[in-house]
């Protein structure tokens, strides 16, 4: 009976444990909608960020630039006229300049700059002390070298003379000599003296004949020795008359005259002043004639030549040129150029501007853009253009040629009608791709 019960009470035990497992589920909870939200924006952008990268490493570096703040111009098809616009100052034709040839103090100013003058009127005095003292020493030099050439020929006559006094002594000896020789061998053949007197003879007429001939070759040694030093001492007393002569013109050149009529500028000197040996006083410039000084973009070096035509205007009048010298020397990225005038109107004064219209080439169809300030950063190599809707601006390399205050000739890599960026490139000169917005 007690088992009977206790199986009974386990076999309930296991219905009703059965019976629970049945009827209880565990529950999945389930994610709210903003966290689904979240994952996908996420997911949005890591797709956009990956395009990007690689959309920028595929079009290079790329900047936002606001619309607003470059210039877009068109590309177009027009005639272009190869010309460039210059101004140049007048200046006189022709300028000397007036150097100190010899350095001095300034004693005494005749004429005031600005004045007019005329060849050989006396500008200013100088002094140097050093330079009289050196034409004082050069002029004892020549003196004394006077004084040696007349000593020299003074010997040279007295030689001449010895010279001479002995062969006419030496010609008596021998006359009187031979004629005794001839009586001592008249009385020899009668008997009458002896041969040893006419040996005696003999040989003193023998002796005075070989002193005759020993005098006659010293008197020619002496004389051409004494011609040669004679010609030598003429030769530096020649060379030293003339130092002595630029010494003088130096001294004279203290005397500052006008070397050709002209008007006097620059000259600024005052009494008591030391100039120095070379130093500037001034300029004459002619007064009646002048030339344009011209300055040109060093681009244009190898486009202008000389004898090419410019025009100028003065006074609502034009005023051919012509292109009369080229300096090569180029400063500060330009050149200079001297043209000559045509005709020289009334008015014109040292100084004045004027404006010039300068052709290089005849007029010709091209494919044109507008000139900007884009040149200087590119180099006319490259430009951006813009694209058709507008959204950017991808750099693209050209071939650009002439250009003139408003237009650029293109060669190549534009087409008509494309846009491109002309303003200043200075903030994006790295960049490959320019984000055109509004923003």
């Amino acid at each position: 009976m007690d088992k009977i019960r206790k199986l009974q009470s386990q076999t309930h035990s296991a219905g009703m444990g059965i019976s629970g497992q049945g009827m209880d589920r565990k529950v999945q909870k389930k994610a709210p909608l903003t966290t689904k939200a979240g994952y996908a924006a996420a997911a949005l952008l890591v797709i956009a960020f990956g395009w990007w990268f690689i959309d920028t490493l595929s079009s290079g570096r790329s900047l936002s630039v606001d619309s607003q703040r470059i210039e877009v111009s068109p590309v177009t098809v027009g005639t272009f006229e190869d010309f460039i616009p210059l101004r140049g100052r007048l200046v006189p034709r022709s300028t000397v300049y007036l150097d100190a040839i010899e350095g001095g103090r300034v004693e005494e100013i005749l004429v005031e700059d600005g004045a007019v003058v005329e060849a050989g009127d006396l500008i200013a005095v100088l002094s140097n002390t050093n330079l009289q003292l050196e034409v004082l020493g050069r002029e004892a030099a020549v003196t004394e070298q006077l004084n040696n050439m007349r000593t020299i020929e003074l010997q040279l006559e007295q030689n001449r003379l010895s010279h001479k006094r002995n062969l006419v002594e030496i010609d008596y000896q021998i006359t009187r000599l031979d004629r005794a020789v001839a009586r001592q061998k008249d009385l020899v053949l009668r008997d009458l003296a002896s041969r040893s007197t006419i040996e005696e003879l003999d040989d003193e007429l023998i002796y005075y004949n070989n002193r005759r001939d020993i005098t006659l070759e010293s008197q020619a040694t002496d004389t051409r020795m004494q011609e040669q030093q004679l010609k030598q001492l003429q030769e530096a007393g020649a060379q030293l008359e003339a130092g002595l002569g630029f010494a003088k013109n130096n001294l004279d050149d203290l005397n500052v005259r006008a070397p050709l009529p002209g008007k006097l500028s620059g000259f600024n000197i005052e009494i008591g002043q030391s100039i120095p040996r070379g130093g500037r006083l001034g300029q004459i410039d002619d007064p009646n004639g002048y030339k344009l000084n011209v300055k040109i973009d060093e681009f244009y070096l190898g486009r202008v030549d000389l004898q090419q035509a410019a025009v100028g205007e003065h006074r609502g009048k034009d005023i051919d040129l012509t292109i009369s010298k080229i300096y090569p020397q180029v400063n500060a990225g330009q050149f200079e150029v001297d043209m000559e005038l045509a005709n020289e109107p009334g008015g014109l004064r040292r100084g004045q501007t004027m404006q010039i219209r300068h052709t290089l080439g005849d007029n010709t169809d091209a494919t044109l853009i507008p000139n900007g300030s884009f040149y200087q950063d590119t180099g006319g190599n490259w430009i951006f253009v813009v694209s058709a809707d507008g959204s950017e601006a991808v750099k693209r390399p050209v071939r650009l040629g002439r250009r003139n205050t408003v237009f650029i000739e293109v060669l190549d890599g534009l087409q008509p009608g494309e846009q491109v960026v002309t303003s200043p490139y200075t903030s994006f000169t790295d960049m490959d791709r320019l984000a055109l917005n509004d923003d």
